[in-house]
């Protein structure tokens, strides 16, 4: 692994001095914004009901918010025209980072999401939730069953005059969790990784290498994990979804870094241009919040205790791959430029994704799909925990190689004879 590859100044950015009120108390922005969006859905139902129709529609499903998509490219843009890309070719040769991410991702992420879900909302809180208590989901898209049959643990019934099927509430909430489990995060972990101070190249890498892995393998692990079958995945939307929320920023950040360059110089697009980005980021996100939260805070305020049910697995699920990750790095020997984003990725997830596709499959009202606007809940707070978390334990891992390889040649110099 090339350790210098991993830590270059221009792939991370920020610094101490860039550190401002503003990004120091996030968290109580982010709180604020919470509710100032679930307070917009409130008082001015209309607004926030008109905005929400503001998408991109994919077979007659609501997939892309345009204001929201508006909102991701300001979050993703600072962000991608800092990253040098030269250096993001030398960062996808670091084999081990990139392996342990994504063995994290597909290999252990789903099943442990599974796992948890399953024991907390099918077991430990069941009781609160309810044993007899049953949503009502869209029939499998495909599928012509006839009132009365069963498919998997679900009863085809009648409500009016659309055929739904009839599963057990807490199956709903665990389906919701598994399409967040199988769904890494390709947008928001760019933002973890730069308030991290880890290396962008690194993650920029992965996002690309996730995103193509997504159309292959969400489909056969959620059928799979879900145990309905195969699991109609939204190729359209998901390709779709992609394109807005990481091509888009990509292209416009690569585009306009080199021809600024060009024409005003790098001394100038450094001191001045990005100095003119840094709080856009951080803007976009928490105008991300307050639009999320206007669509979804009804209900949202209409289920207070379930949402904890949900959340309290969706936090140690996080956790967890989270804890994996940086301990693997840490004994791989990663440096901490590398080590950050590697756990991160893991620990974040594609929310977007994962509502359009519960949408898509069970149904705006369903448990699957409050279960993944949970996800949105709890993973902006969480995740800048971890961040900070990150930035407090730099000094657990080791300098960089290059550091590393001079001091041990000064002293076998030293020690010559």
């Amino acid at each position: 692994m090339d350790d210098k590859t991993m830590n270059q100044p221009d792939t991370c950015p920020t610094d101490e001095k860039g550190i401002g009120f503003f990004e120091r108390y996030l968290t109580v922005w982010v709180g604020l914004c919470i509710v100032a969006g679930i307070l917009l859905g409130k008082i001015a139902p209309g607004v926030a009901k008109s905005l929400d129709g503001m998408a991109i529609h994919v077979n007659d499903a609501p997939v892309i918010s345009i204001p929201i998509a508006i909102c991701l490219f300001f979050m993703m843009y600072p962000i991608m025209v800092k990253i040098d890309f030269g250096e993001v070719v030398k960062a996808g040769k670091s084999i081990k980072p990139v392996g342990l991410t994504l063995f994290l991702n597909w290999a252990i992420k789903p099943f442990t999401m599974y796992a948890i879900a399953s024991f907390f909302l099918g077991t430990l809180f069941l009781g609160f939730i309810g044993p007899d208590a049953v949503d009502y989901v869209k029939a499998p898209l495909g599928s012509n069953l006839e009132v009365g049959a069963t498919y998997g643990a679900g009863e085809v019934v009648l409500i009016d005059g659309v055929k739904m099927l009839q599963v057990p509430l807490w199956r709903s909430y665990l389906a919701g969790c598994i399409l967040l489990g199988i769904a890494p995060c390709t947008a928001m972990v760019l933002v973890w990784g730069f308030l991290a101070k880890g290396n962008d190249g690194h993650t920029l890498v992965m996002v690309a290498i996730n995103s193509l892995t997504m159309l292959v393998l969400y489909g056969v692990l959620g059928g799979f994990l879900l145990g309905v079958g195969q699991l109609p995945v939204p190729w359209q939307a998901l390709l779709l979804s992609i394109g807005v929320y990481v091509a888009l920023p990509l292209v416009a950040g690569y585009a306009s870094r080199k021809w600024l360059i060009a024409t005003k110089g790098e001394d100038w697009f450094r001191d001045k241009f990005l100095h003119f980005l840094t709080p856009i980021t951080i803007t976009a996100l928490l105008a991300t919040l307050v639009l999320l939260f206007s669509f979804k805070g009804e209900t949202i305020v209409e289920n207070p205790l379930t949402i904890l049910w949900i959340a309290i697995p969706l936090t140690i699920q996080t956790l967890v791959i989270f804890a994996l990750g940086y301990g693997i790095s840490k004994a791989m020997g990663f440096t901490y430029e590398s080590a950050a984003p590697t756990a991160m990725i893991g620990a974040s997830n594609h929310f977007e994704v994962a509502i359009a596709t519960a949408t898509m499959l069970y149904g705006l009202s369903s448990g699957a799909a409050l279960a993944t606007v949970v996800g949105v809940l709890i993973e902006v707070p969480l995740m800048l925990g971890l961040v900070k978390f990150c930035v407090r334990t730099k000094g657990w891992f080791p300098a960089e190689a290059v550091e590393t390889e001079t001091l041990d040649r000064s002293n076998l110099e030293a020690h010559s004879p």
